[in-house]
């Protein structure tokens, strides 16, 4: 099945460097979900994704069961295109800590974990585990075809325990228009609150987009920008 993306939004080139904000001027809002220790949690965010229309992106460790334990639903989202996928590392060390060696390998056994698990072959995207880089492991993650890292804006703030209250109470913080939100699929909190989350989306006249959706990935019909920075449409 060929990936679709967003009626009118045709992804641009993606950046060589760190993205921490949506491009240009729009309504959309990348949900992007970090580790995935919770089995349970991955489940009911795919289901989350399956039922409602959602659009993810998913930065797994692949050291996690939970993702192929999951595996079959996710792909069928993947391969139409609603969730996309970028490379979080192996175990999510912080890749400053450690040599060359041990940052290429992290990053290329998350690789063939996405592709033999998902057939993600080909994402340019590399978020480092608490958002720790420099140009270092920035130059070895674009030498292994990951030039764009991507970091965000916004925050679930569940990278602690939170009720579900204070989870949205966040979601009402940073759910803005051209925000990369980071969440974590390790909480069981974040599966409570799913009905007021799409509540808070649809009150904001907001649209979910992946990061797929807004910078193409190879293969992928790519346009340029605007003068003024805006995304052009198809």
């Amino acid at each position: 099945m060929a990936p679709r993306g967003v009626p009118g939004l045709v992804p641009v080139p993606p950046p060589v460097g760190v993205v921490d904000a949506l491009p240009g001027e729009g309504t959309g809002l990348a949900l992007t979900i970090d580790d995935g220790t919770s089995s349970e949690v991955v489940g009911a965010f795919a289901r989350f994704a399956q039922d409602s229309g959602v659009r993810l992106t998913f930065f797994p460790n692949g050291r996690y069961a939970s993702w192929e334990e999951n595996a079959p639903l996710l792909r069928t989202l993947i391969e139409s295109g609603q969730v996309a996928m970028g490379n979080h590392t192996w175990s999510h060390p912080d890749l400053t800590t450690l040599g060359d060696r041990e940052v290429a390998e992290e990053i290329r056994r998350n690789q063939e974990f996405l592709s033999n698990v998902f057939g993600v072959r080909d994402s340019p995207f590399l978020r480092p585990p608490f958002g720790a880089h420099d140009e270092r492991t920035d130059r070895i993650a674009a030498d292994l075809g990951h030039p764009t890292i991507a970091m965000w804006n916004g925050t679930l703030e569940d990278f602690q325990v939170l009720t579900p209250e204070q989870l949205m109470a966040a979601a009402r913080r940073w759910f803005a228009p051209q925000t990369i939100v980071v969440g974590h699929a390790n909480q069981p909190s974040v599966t409570t609150v799913y009905g007021e989350l799409l509540e808070l989306i649809a009150e904001r006249g907001l649209r979910t987009v992946t990061l797929a959706d807004v910078w193409a990935t190879p293969g992928q019909r790519v346009r340029g920008t605007t003068a003024d920075g805006r995304l052009t449409t198809g």
